[in-house]
């Protein structure tokens, strides 16, 4: 018997090309399909696409939901009619009711792209970067796609041609577009509208801090929130820098990316069989972290965006751990210039070198009063994020108008 082994990656291009020549024939046929019923009506209309959306939003994650919730808000506001596709099958969305808004799971992986790469609608809007790249394909049937980011940092942050192909974006400060533009005049691709918008989530989770109380029992607490891999806190020090918190008598909380569940297993069962009888240590694994960062006093972290959401939303410090970042993957990589958020890093946070793993204590006290990082914290905050408060009517007031400025 013979055994025929694809790997991943030529399965994902195979599906690309497959799915590519699939949906040309299906645009094709329904073309020529419109132009015989427009021939035997005698140039009479033709009837419209009952299938066919004003405005599609698209969310892979459940985790983006405080992404496009603001902009459902607003469309709602407005009386807007707009269909939200998932590919999670507990969004958010499903128990948050709306009058305009319907929304559907659509599965995930290929079984979600396949049917956004047969979709037909006015404009796509989505978090999801790498439009045309992948398997993820420009529909013929849509006429705008729209991206909107999920960071404040660098727009050059995703993935090699992360938004080569999208019509407009949506920023969250001025600050970004200038490397896209390197990017675009490199590449020789075309320009995208970039609308500097602020920052949906960030705005989203605003709202709710506004809700939190102090606890009058409150312990100074240390959050540790690392990104995910072999250059993520965990991986690369694990108890080496756990052990020295520990022994500072503080409420120590350890955030796990979720990545990290599945890609580090081994470690993560390895450190919590550890300081399983640390009382003054605990895990916290739940899907919003906004309550955890409310808790903490000063975080520790890697390369991961939280030490920028931490910073502008509560104005606290941090530590973070130079994992020495290879860009070359990265859009980032292809532009000589220092991206923001690292030449950043040093004016609003203090670096966190292994040295001084054994004076932990005197490091995290020193930087929660130094009172340099928070006036540069401010004024990054002003820079990264901008319109704070309005990310969600601005985005849809591009939308709206640009559905208009096309004819649709």
């Amino acid at each position: 018997m013979l055994l025929l082994y694809i790997d991943p990656g030529t399965g994902s291009m195979l599906f690309s090309i497959i799915i590519g020549l699939v949906t040309m024939l299906y645009f094709v046929a329904k073309a020529a399909l419109i132009k015989v019923k427009f021939f035997l009506t005698g140039g009479k209309a033709v009837a419209s696409n009952k299938n066919r959306y004003p405005f599609v939003i698209y969310s892979e994650s459940e985790r983006y939901w405080s992404v496009f919730k603001p902009i459902l808000d607003a469309f709602e506001k407005r009386q807007i009619s707009v269909m939200y596709f998932t590919s999670a099958e507990k969004d958010p969305f499903f128990s948050n009711p709306y009058s305009y808004i319907n929304g559907e799971f659509i599965g995930e992986g290929n079984k979600a792209f396949t049917r956004l790469n047969f979709l037909e609608a006015d404009i796509c809007l989505m978090t999801t970067p790498g439009l045309d790249v992948y398997q993820l394909k420009r529909s013929r049937g849509v006429k705008h796609y729209a991206h909107v980011l999920h960071s404040v940092a660098d727009a050059t942050s995703y993935r090699l041609f992360g938004l080569d192909y999208f019509d407009s974006v949506f920023l969250s400060g001025t600050y970004q577009e200038a490397h896209i533009r390197i990017l675009e005049e490199q590449r020789g691709i075309a320009k995208k509208e970039l609308v500097v918008v602020g920052c949906t989530y960030l705005d989203m989770l605003n709202q709710q801090l506004s809700t939190f109380e102090p606890d009058e029992n409150h312990l100074f607490t240390v959050l540790v929130a690392p990104s995910w891999g072999s250059n993520g806190i965990l991986s690369k020090y694990g108890e080496r820098l756990l052990d020295p918190l520990v022994e500072t008598g503080f409420q120590i909380i350890v955030r796990p990316h979720p990545q990290s569940i599945q890609s580090e297993k081994a470690v993560l069962e390895r450190l919590q069989r550890r300081y399983a009888s640390s009382s003054n240590l605990e895990w916290n694994y739940s899907r919003e972290n906004i309550g955890t960062l409310f808790r903490s006093d000063i975080m520790i972290s890697d390369f991961s965006g939280v030490i920028f959401d931490y910073s502008f939303l509560l104005d606290r410090p941090f530590l973070y751990v130079n994992a020495n970042f290879d860009d070359r993957p990265y859009d980032g990589g292809s532009i000589d210039e220092e991206p923001w958020k690292f030449k950043i890093l040093p004016e609003i946070g203090v670096e966190l070198i292994e040295s001084s793993f054994p004076t932990i204590k005197e490091v995290l006290l020193d930087t929660v009063q130094n009172e340099t990082l928070t006036k540069n914290r401010l004024q990054a905050k002003e820079t990264a994020w901008q319109f704070r408060g309005h990310s969600g009517e601005k985005i849809v007031d591009y939308l709206a108008a640009k559905q208009k400025e096309l004819g649709l």
